[in-house]
């Protein structure tokens, strides 16, 4: 049975999606089968991932619209080693397409069922949003991953992401959980980035990530070439960091296993 993880957080430009496309080629790098699931309009996890979103003729929209299987939509050909449930634009129309279907939050849920024997780990890469399709991520999930820059309002946008997760805990998903919190764009020659660092591990403790993903340049460019950082620059620290945290994540769980 698969571990599904949906990568949320409200807030921009916090590394989501870079963290959705270089975890999950990281923990394709260990031999383990895994799914990216696109669940942001934008299709920058698709486009990161080397599929181009406008030439797509399936896509997560047709999947949670009931139009197609996950099965249909899927691109297994990727240099990455993981498969992909590719987005585009045409998702912002789930929106409102989904306001008066019946159990419009356990479309993805439903959707994903044949398929958690098939996948070790299935991650959902979220939109900025605290909407519909991320409802729908978090209803799915068997945990959160939650990436955050060290800056002056993470504490507060984490806040009010802890608080859905607990509502859909309360109504939709009683398992869920929040997996870790992930610092990310890392600087340590910044004194803020420290002290933001140091309130992340007294409000949330072992639920911090020991991985910190750094800034780096190669980690900003591979999107661009449709590549993870792992295939792009594998000696990059960027590639290091994600495999680290693949690593870390596969030793939390054995653990957990274990216990």
């Amino acid at each position: 049975m698969s571990r599904v993880l949906a990568i949320a957080n409200q807030k921009g430009g916090v590394g989501k999606t870079t963290t959705s496309v270089n975890l999950t080629a990281s923990l394709a790098a260990t031999k383990r089968h895994t799914l990216l699931i696109d669940l942001d309009p934008q299709g920058n996890a698709t486009m990161g991932s080397g599929v181009d979103k406008r030439t797509l003729e399936r896509s997560s929209y047709e999947v949670l619209m009931g139009e197609a299987s996950i099965e249909q939509a899927l691109i297994s050909d990727l240099a990455g080693g993981y498969h992909l449930l590719p987005a585009n634009g045409d998702l912002t129309g789930a929106e409102v397409g989904l306001l008066d279907e019946i159990g419009r939050e356990l479309r993805l849920r439903s959707a994903l069922e044949p398929l958690r024997e098939r996948y070790a780990y299935i991650l959902i890469d979220c939109p900025p949003a605290l909407n519909m399709l991320t409802v729908n991520a978090l209803v799915a999930a068997d945990a959160v991953v939650i990436p955050t820059q060290c800056e002056y309002f993470a504490l507060e946008g984490l806040s009010a992401l802890i608080q859905t997760i607990d509502k859909i805990r309360r109504f939709l998903n009683p398992g869920l959980k929040v997996e870790g919190l992930l610092r990310t764009m890392f600087d340590p020659r910044n004194n803020l980035a420290n002290e933001v660092s140091r309130q992340l591990l007294d409000h949330f403790g072992d639920k911090v990530y020991h991985t910190i993903i750094p800034r780096n340049v190669r980690l900003a460019e591979a999107p661009s070439h449709g590549l993870p950082a792992l295939i792009y620059d594998k000696a990059s620290s960027g590639a290091m960091a994600y495999l680290a945290l693949a690593g870390e994540m596969l030793r939390r769980e054995a653990a957990a296993t274990v216990q």
